[in-house]
């Protein structure tokens, strides 16, 4: 992680940007030092990300770390907040810290375009004091639950899905986990990420902002959070449910005798790295950097794009022989898919690609690789 940012007194001039705050009798002073005091981590600087940290950071928390190693892409722009034109093609991290610092300079930005892992996950929460969870798939989204219940950090916890969000605060000490709601991720491909499925641009902007304000409310302990309940906003109807969450005592990471003690691997947990079905056999892996090479054997493999027909339009590989065919489409249009070649299929990020690729191998194709981190790993 890189570091940007001042020292944590609070100057005259602090006082005077925080003036609101400084008279809510919740906050005063003494809660405005805490904030600024405060270390936050947010996991992911995208749609739920981008509200998050532009409230954290205007609200006067010392010291916001993030964690993304994407770059800006076109897409993102619809509302991903924190990020504009003039930023396509960098960093995400990047992207945030310059806007960030432009929203409080008074705030220390620290970053990490790396994707957080099992190997890394631990070590990185632990620097900070709480983690806001604004990741956009199943594997990250457990990896974040379970360490934060090892290192005692709690996560307040966001979601958004078409016309839906979800908001909630897991890993308090008595409180429930991610796990005691979702024991198990559903089976891969069941739902669609957000390039398939769409998300409503100021979705986020409302689930982000409230997970900056459970935050808030943690770090100066004031207030009703949302530990024990899950909030389900629907955007169309605008209304709001609750659910009621209890921890579970058999819970495998947080419950009374846990039998899980230590991070693992989280895509296989998730089934993004599972075998395909059939005689042992596996999908292959090929990596961005290794793609030119793999076009080039003889015979040419045929280059499959799993995408939706918009996504095609924004970005494709139709330069080196791609030919799209979408995911839902892909079991109907199998005769054009040949049989005689190597078949190297791909998405956005990987996680669709693979799921096709696995259907390709049960059908009796021989030759089947899927194209890690997709067409971002490729142009991004």
């Amino acid at each position: 992680m890189t570091r940007d940012g001042s020292g944590s007194d609070l100057t005259p001039r602090e006082a005077a940007r925080y003036a609101r705050h400084l008279v809510l009798p919740e906050v005063g002073r003494a809660g405005q030092e805490r904030l600024k005091a405060a270390r936050v981590l947010l996991v992911g600087a995208g749609g739920l990300g981008s509200p998050a940290a532009l409230y954290l950071a205007a609200a006067g928390v010392g010291t916001l770390g993030i964690v993304d190693p994407d770059s800006v892409d076109v897409t993102n722009l619809q509302r991903q907040i924190l990020h504009g034109t003039a930023g396509l093609g960098a960093p995400k991290v990047d992207s945030a810290r310059a806007r960030l610092h432009d929203v409080n300079p008074h705030v220390t930005v620290e970053t990490g375009a790396v994707r957080l892992t099992s190997s890394n996950a631990l070590e990185i929460l632990a620097a900070y004091d709480l983690v806001v969870d604004g990741s956009d798939n199943f594997p990250t989204r457990y990896l974040v639950n379970d360490a934060c219940v090892l290192t005692g950090r709690p996560n307040v916890y966001g979601s958004v899905y078409r016309w839906e969000g979800q908001l909630s605060v897991f890993a308090t000490r008595g409180g429930p986990c991610y796990r005691c709601l979702f024991r198990e991720p559903p089976p891969p491909g069941l739902i669609p990420n957000c390039a398939e499925a769409g998300v409503f641009g100021a979705l986020p902007g409302v689930i982000g902002a409230a997970q900056a304000m459970e935050t808030i409310k943690l770090l100066l302990g004031v207030g009703e959070t949302l530990v024990g309940r899950l909030q389900i906003f629907d955007a169309l109807s605008y209304r709001w449910r609750e659910l009621e969450i209890r921890r579970d005592p058999g819970c495998a990471v947080c419950g009374d005798e846990p039998t899980q003690t230590e991070l693992i691997d989280y895509e296989v947990f998730c089934g993004v790295e599972a075998e395909a079905e059939g005689e042992g056999m596996t999908v292959g892996r090929v990596e961005a950097d290794e793609l030119d090479a793999v076009l080039e054997g003889d015979p040419r493999p045929f280059l499959l794009d799993v995408r939706e027909v918009m996504e095609w339009q924004n970005v494709n590989l139709a330069h080196l022989g791609a030919v799209l065919v979408p995911m839902r489409e892909v079991p109907g249009r199998m005769d054009e898919i040949p049989r005689d070649r190597p078949v190297v299929v791909y998405c956005h990020t990987g996680v669709r690609s693979l799921e096709v690729a696995k259907l390709l191998a049960a059908e009796g194709y021989g030759d089947v690789r899927n194209l890690e981190g997709g067409i971002a790993g490729v142009v991004g």
